[in-house]
């Protein structure tokens, strides 16, 4: 049965109860058929998304913008220079005026705290488009390129090979709502937070999905139908690049840790992708490793998905 999200925010998937995150799956996956039989949609007509960014990105912008172009409305891209939160007028005040512009606010940030107290003030639905602890529409872009792959979810097992960062997080959040296991292999000291393990474990005992954390990337990526891997530096930690490129250096996703993982395995990155870091490029040109591609257009679509039935 159809759930009613219009109005609702997007700050993580841990939010979204199970029929809210398939409902989002199979709406992108009827308008991606929609829109390569060359449909067109008025969803959001006469609608603008405000989209605010901290952080630049070549995916969120234009998957964002074109998006709203195909669903019939409008977006303004609204940069580092022209919305400091909190520094030249505040959060509070910004998310009261841009709600009487706009129909939806979709929020590129660093800190976390600064989407939800967009969340807290705007009287419009507000997406999170990256945040340091969560990145919902990547992941749903993620678990629904593998859905179209390999058409279920149940005995799946996903293996994140890297830094336990925000990628990571909102991974554990939609494994586990949708029923994939899901097993990070990463340095002790980069592993996932333990309050979001907790959450995300929490969430899996509703579909019986399993979450592990381990520090050795073989034992993860074995019998995997899954690999999926991330830049080792995130934007805003370039001060760590020399110290991470060394703890990383055994959790390269190359040829023959692909080995270990299932023959008909695939492999995802969110991209941007450093080659011969944390992914070879023999492994990104490999045919396992052209859903990488896939995964990128499916950003768009899972987007159209959540922004047609939120603000729509």
């Amino acid at each position: 049965m159809a759930v009613n999200l219009k109005g609702k925010h997007l700050l993580t998937i841990h939010d979204w109860s199970v029929e809210e995150v398939w409902q989002v799956l199979k709406t992108a996956e009827q308008l991606k058929l929609e829109e390569k039989r060359g449909q067109k949609h008025e969803l959001l007509a006469g609608k603008t998304l405000g989209m605010i960014f901290q952080k630049p990105s070549l995916r969120t912008r234009v998957s964002f913008e074109v998006g709203m172009t195909k669903l019939g409305g409008h977006a303004v891209y609204l940069g580092p220079d022209d919305i400091k939160l909190g520094k030249r007028e505040t959060t509070e005040d910004i998310a009261k005026v841009l709600s009487r512009y706009v129909d939806g606010i979709m929020a590129r940030v660093f800190d976390h705290k600064d989407v939800e107290e967009l969340a807290k003030y705007a009287t419009v639905p507000v997406i999170n488009g990256l945040s340091d602890f969560s990145h919902p529409c990547q992941a749903f872009a993620d678990i629904f390129t593998v859905y179209e792959k390999k058409r279920t979810f149940k005995g799946l097992k996903m293996a994140f090979i890297g830094d336990g960062n925000n990628v990571a997080n909102s991974l554990m959040f939609a494994c586990a709502k949708v029923g994939m296991d899901f097993v990070i292999a990463s340095p002790k000291n980069y592993w996932p937070k333990e309050e979001v393990v907790k959450m995300a474990r929490e969430d899996a005992k509703a579909t019986g999905a399993t979450i592990e954390i381990v520090e050795d990337p073989k034992e993860a990526a074995k019998d995997a139908d899954v690999v999926y891997t991330d830049v080792w530096t995130s934007m805003g930690q370039e001060a760590e690049y020399e110290e991470r490129v060394k703890v990383f250096k055994p959790y390269q996703v190359n040829l023959e840790l692909l080995e270990l993982a299932k023959p008909d395995c695939i492999v995802l990155h969110c991209l941007p992708a450093h080659y011969g870091e944390e992914i070879t490029l023999d492994v990104a040109r490999d045919p396992r490793g052209q859903s990488i591609y896939d995964q990128a257009e499916n950003r768009m679509h899972v987007e159209m998905a959540i922004m047609a039935m939120v603000m729509g």
